[in-house]
């Protein structure tokens, strides 16, 4: 029998997830685009998947928001709402640390997860996925933007045909049996309505964690089927490439979508690397972790102080803290250091960072001054709790850019909140001192 299923409440959204098996660590699994957590154990394949993940280890899955059992939600939320996911997830499940496999399209959400909190994820395995969707003078695979745009247009009209669920099925999956096609097709067309396909395609599409991925400190697997369709092994390789100490397994297999006759290769090639890293690894102490960093300052304090007098300027800056701090608070930021009129803060989620920032320049400007501030997204290191390294530098250069009123973060803050609703003007290519190389900068709107 299936296990039950049970809701984890992320924010105001009620994620849908089941626990099986009782291993001595944790698994959870990100699924692909699509997923369901009861009708997945119809799916040959994926039923035995699941039974022989949790033959070792306590094995949680889930339904993304806006997917299977999981809560209906408009639009396809960001990367790092979803990321929030995974958190809530686990916590619900009881799992403090596991190791993380992030399936297709979960692969983006899982290594995001992983060099965001280090402290959660202790491995990671990444199955039939990319660092980016389009292609780039620098990337040379996947569609171009345009061609990306006219199959979600056309995605969006097939997905009200009937016979979606099955193409869509035997395309991933070419040489299954037509029983198997059928299953998975049953849960697909259960999983997502046309309008989520088009979301979902709509945000895939921006998706480029390349910055992200030097960042992942833990021992991770990267596997890739040979002769997968919908995503060139190539695109593996890179993907691997790009993370240090990844080991890359490239499997003799046909499609993206594992049949239920091959899914024995990939068990064993994941039980054996979680094996032998559940011994060497699994309790050490993360010293580096991904976060994004926010500097602000206020302009022209010195005229502002000689202004005011400094009786006034005392209580205005204890008012201006007390909006900073407040702000903080809501987007879940951490107050790493304060220095006169200059606040450092650190945060898990870029675009909570740039709302925040904007917040903090519209809120203190009812104090008659202006904050200019900088984001920047890097690895960090972890110095007695705290946040250090070149990362750090960097936001605080991405500050000095800034104008009065102006948030300014670098082109990996804008990358990586693709899909937020969050807008920018580009400001050029500045260099930034004492920092190599040249930085494209843009203004948050």
């Amino acid at each position: 029998m299936a296990p039950e299923t049970r809701y984890a409440r992320s924010g105001d959204v009620s994620i849908a997830y089941q626990v099986i098996g009782e291993g001595p660590f944790d698994v959870v699994f990100v699924p692909p685009a699509v997923s369901h957590v009861e009708l997945r154990w119809d799916v040959p394949g994926m039923r035995i998947f699941g039974e022989g993940i949790s033959s070792f280890a306590r094995f949680i899955h889930f339904d993304k928001r806006g997917t299977g059992m999981s809560d209906r939600v408009s639009g396809a939320p960001t990367l790092e709402t979803r990321m929030d996911d995974v958190r809530a997830v686990m916590d619900a499940a009881g799992a403090e640390r596991a190791a993380v496999i992030g399936w297709s399209e979960g692969v983006a959400m899982s290594a995001l997860f992983a060099a965001t909190y280090p402290e959660r994820a202790w491995a990671l395995v990444l199955y039939g996925g990319s660092a980016r969707e389009l292609r780039a003078p620098d990337y040379p695979w996947g569609p171009t933007e345009a061609e990306a745009l006219r199959l979600v247009e056309e995605g969006r009209a097939a997905a009200e045909r009937p016979a979606y669920a099955e193409d869509i099925a035997r395309s991933g999956m070419p040489t299954a049996a037509e029983e198997e096609v059928s299953a998975l097709a049953r849960m697909i067309r259960q999983s997502a309505s046309p309008g989520a396909f088009e979301a979902l395609g709509r945000m895939n599409m921006q998706m480029d964690i390349r910055h992200v991925l030097p960042a992942i400190r833990q021992p991770t697997l990267v596997l890739h089927n040979t002769n997968d369709q919908w995503v060139d092994v190539e695109q593996g390789h890179d993907l691997a490439d790009r993370i240090p100490g990844a080991e890359f397994v490239e499997l003799p297999l046909d499609g993206h979508i594992t049949r239920a006759a091959d899914m024995p290769q990939v068990l064993g090639a994941i039980e054996g690397f979680l094996g032998t890293t559940w011994q060497a690894d699994s309790q050490r102490e993360p010293d580096r972790q991904l976060a994004t960093l926010l500097f602000t300052d206020i302009v022209d304090s010195t005229a502002q102080m000689a202004k005011l007098g400094d009786a006034a300027w005392r209580e205005l800056l204890q008012r201006h803290h007390a909006i900073v701090r407040t702000e903080l608070a809501r987007a879940r930021g951490r107050e790493v250091d304060t220095a006169g009129d200059g606040f450092f803060a650190s945060f898990d989620g870029p675009a909570r960072a740039v709302r925040c920032a904007k917040a903090i320049v519209d809120g203190v400007r009812e104090l008659g001054i202006d904050v200019r501030s900088g984001l920047h997204t890097g690895e960090c290191e972890l110095v007695d709790g705290k946040v250090a390294g070149i990362a750090v530098h960097t936001g605080a250069r991405v500050a000095a850019h800034a104008g009065a009123g102006e948030v300014l973060v670098s082109s990996t803050v804008k990358d990586l909140v693709a899909g937020s609703g969050l807008e920018f003007d580009d400001r050029g290519v500045h260099e930034l001192k004492g920092i190599p190389g040249e930085w494209r900068l843009y203004a948050a709107v």
